[in-house]
This record gives C-alpha cells, structure tokens and sequence, in this order.
C-alpha cells in the first residue's frame, strides 16, 4: 500500500506546463532562433560549424529549419574541453559542473546565475510531480561536487520552498540514521542506491516501510519497471523517473508524473528530436531513436542539436494530469552502450528485466562479456534474496538452468548464470556499474 495520494500532487507551473502546443511551438521557435544567434555571435565553434554547413541563423524561420543544423556530439565537447563552448563571458559564471570523464575526457560546463535559476524550475516541475510541497523535507542522496544530481534536487526544492537535506551519497549507515531520526518525505537518489538502502535496513532488521517516505525521484542511471516495482513495494511508496544530462543542464530535463507514462520534457527550455541513429533521420511522432535535445534557454554554454545516445521516443499527447508537453519514455538502451555478443545485439536492460521479475533474486547483479578463446561469453552473476528463497523448495542447479533459460529467451543467445551468496555482489553508491566487457579490442 503506497503513501502516495493523487491528491496531494499539483502542477508547479501550470502557464508552463499545459500551455496549447500552438503557443508553445511558437514559443520554442522564438527561443530557438535567439540561441542559435547567441551561439553563432559568441562561440567561434559554432560559428566554425555553420560558415561550414553553409547556414546562418537567419535562415532559421520554421521550427523544420532546425534540421539545416549540424548535429554535435560529445567528441564536439570533448574537442572543446575545457571552456571552448562557453558562450556566456567568464565573470557571468556562477557555477561548473562536470561529467565524470570515465570514458574519456569530461564534460565541462559553466552556468551563469539565469542558468541555475532554469535549473532550479525544472527540476522544481518534477519534484512536485511526485508530490513535493513547502511543507515536506527532501533527501537529496546524490552525488555533489561537481556531479550535477545533487545540486538539481537541492535547486528544485528550494525553488518549491521545501526543505532540502543535502546527505550526498554513500556513508550508508549514516544515511539510515538520518531517515530514522530526522525523517524525510522524499528521497531523490539512483534507484540502485535506493534498493541497496532498502536492503541496508531489512540486514539491520527495520522494514524499509517504516521510514515515513511518501515518495521520490531516481535517476542518473537507466532503470526498469522492475526495479520500480520492488522499490514501491520495499517503501510503500511512489517512486518516479527523473532524466537530465550534465551537457544539456543537469537532471530536470525530463520527468515522470503520477500517471507514470512516460517522462514530461520541459520543452519550453529544452528542444527534443528523435533520429535514427544510423542514418540521422529525423523521425516521426512514437518511433524509438536516439532523442537529440537543443537547449532553448542557456547562456552558460548552449548546445544545438546535441546527440544524446540515449534510445527513447516522444508522445505529443496530452497527459491524464494536465500536462500538455510532451513525454518521453523510459530510456530502452544507449546507441553507443549496445554489446554485440556471438554476432547479436544485447541491451544490458533485456538482462535487468529478467533478474528483476525474479523475486528469488536480489537487485544486485553484474555482466561479465569476455573471449576465453574464440568465442565471446556472458557470465550473467546473481545474488539470491535470502528473505524470499527457500533450499527446501528449489535446487540449485535446476535454478541457475531456469534463470539461463529466461534470459537466452530474452536475448537470444545462451548465458552462464553464477549464483552469489547474499550480499556479495558490489554494491554503488552512486551510478551501479553492471557490465564489465573484459574482451580485448586491440
């Protein structure tokens, strides 16, 4: 039984958020040849790119006309790096934030004061989506430093009025006591985080329920309706889905209501496209691609037609709630995160759903991909739940052929499974690392 009531939820910018798409669609246009101006007067890469695609921004009058754009990807950023792309001059600078830089080297963006302001309103809109108000305190168990998670929760419930705890994340233990003893409404976190805390409490003896949470928003990381499931039934709570980017803001950009179809974009500040990613085509309405975004209203450093990676689509359709801008669905997958296994496709998330429809099994799980001779290998390791397996009902070897079979149905080809003693498999405080690809490219 959740804590979560219909009721309690309301829309924090309604002239905003369920504005008709006809005055939306010319707001966007308006916003969207300003910032193309902006870019090309005062960042020379821009400026390069278009001299060089042979358009100017004045040749920007339709919203179609965005597609006479080049497309910039993260190798543009990189190329950049560190403040080639900033448009806003230096003593506007208010804040830096930065990827991580794991696969090579990061993101970095700087945002003037305007900047964190929008920030703060869209991550604002999905707070209280999930039903923040003035009154409630929010757990924000995010990274900080120059991590965005952190700083986009705490923006957004400031802007509401609520009180923002900034716990960051890891020091589980200290997490726990301060969910017990200053207890929060909501919990902003990776869902990953979220389920490792909820397993923190039930090895300590306390039903996760117990803590009076009534809700939360999980990103930073892809996750399924699975894994929501278990987190709604581990807190009796609502557990919605927030998206961002450090490159195009920070969480916030996108974010899932109590309807929990799909995740509203805030289109009033961010563009989105779906392309095929393969052949750059923009695609219709409901068809799955790589969403590209064009941020509408940055002055830090704006990007224009920005290639995400992530596999998505878009539905224009009024949502039950009220809202009026388009939503995306869960992210399915990365264009650039697919493993391509014995000659097959595989998205880690065909995985992940299988693991999670098992109740016999854990949360916790990892890939391992590696070339033991000729031939690729999945190793797919588990962990069993202890509080809902029993040796007495199943064997153990009959369970590991029945998790293989499920995810060879799933993926297609055929997988090692490794059971794990509970609680054995790594755990994150912060983005859960699932696949390790040990096989040697070179």
């Amino acid at each position: 039984m959740t804590k979560f009531k219909e009721e309690d939820v309301y829309i924090f910018n309604p002239e905003r958020e369920c504005m008709s798409r006809e005055d939306l669609k010319e707001l966007q246009l308006r916003r969207l040849k300003k910032v193309v101006k902006y870019a090309y007067d005062n960042v020379p890469f821009y400026h390069n790119l278009y001299d060089e695609a042979g358009v100017k921004p004045g040749d920007i009058k339709t919203l179609e006309d965005i597609q006479l754009l080049p497309f910039i990807t993260k190798d543009d950023l990189r190329k950049t790096y560190p403040f080639d792309l900033q448009a806003a001059p230096k003593e506007d600078w208010v804040e830096v934030h930065s990827t991580s830089g794991t696969t090579g080297i990061p993101t970095v963006a700087a945002y003037t004061k305007k900047d964190i302001g929008i920030w703060g309103e869209c991550t604002a809109r999905g707070l209280a989506s999930v039903g923040v108000h003035k009154k409630d305190i929010v757990n924000v168990a995010y990274g900080f430093g120059l991590f965005t998670g952190g700083h986009g929760a705490q923006y957004g419930a400031q802007k509401i009025g609520a009180l923002a705890v900034p716990m960051s994340s890891g020091n589980t233990q200290k997490q726990m006591n301060f969910l017990k003893d200053f207890p929060a409404d909501f919990l902003c976190c990776t869902p990953s985080y979220a389920l490792y805390l909820a397993e923190s409490f039930e090895k300590a003896g306390m039903d996760p329920k117990a803590i009076p949470l009534k809700g939360g928003l999980y990103g930073a990381e892809m996750w399924t309706e699975e894994i929501r499931q278990k987190l709604e039934n581990k807190f009796g709570i609502s557990a919605q889905n927030i998206y961002g980017l450090t490159e195009v803001i920070g969480p916030g950009v996108s974010t899932e209501c109590h309807i929990k179809e799909g995740m509203h974009i805030a289109e009033d500040h961010f563009y989105p496209e779906i392309i095929d990613p393969k052949t750059l085509e923009v695609l219709p309405e409901g068809t799955e691609g790589e969403i590209v975004f064009t941020t509408l209203t940055k002055t830090g450093m704006p990007v224009i037609r920005y290639r995400t990676k992530d596999i998505t689509s878009i539905n224009y359709e009024k949502c039950k709630c009220g809202r009026t801008t388009a939503r995306m669905s869960r992210i399915t997958g990365r264009s650039d995160d697919m493993l391509k296994v014995k000659g097959v496709i595989v998205f880690p998330k065909q995985i992940e759903e299988v693991i999670m429809s098992m109740d016999e099994l854990s949360p916790a799980y990892q890939i391992i991909v590696s070339r033991p001779g000729t031939l690729d290998e999945i190793e797919v390791q588990v962990e069993i739940d202890q509080a809902n397996f029993s040796d007495s009902l199943i064997n153990l070897g009959e369970f590991k052929k029945t998790i293989a079979k499920k995810i060879k149905e799933a993926i297609g080809i055929g997988v090692k499974v490794t059971l794990a003693e509970p609680f054995s498999l790594p755990r994150s405080e912060g983005k859960a690392v699932r696949v390790i690809d040990q096989r040697d490219f070179s």
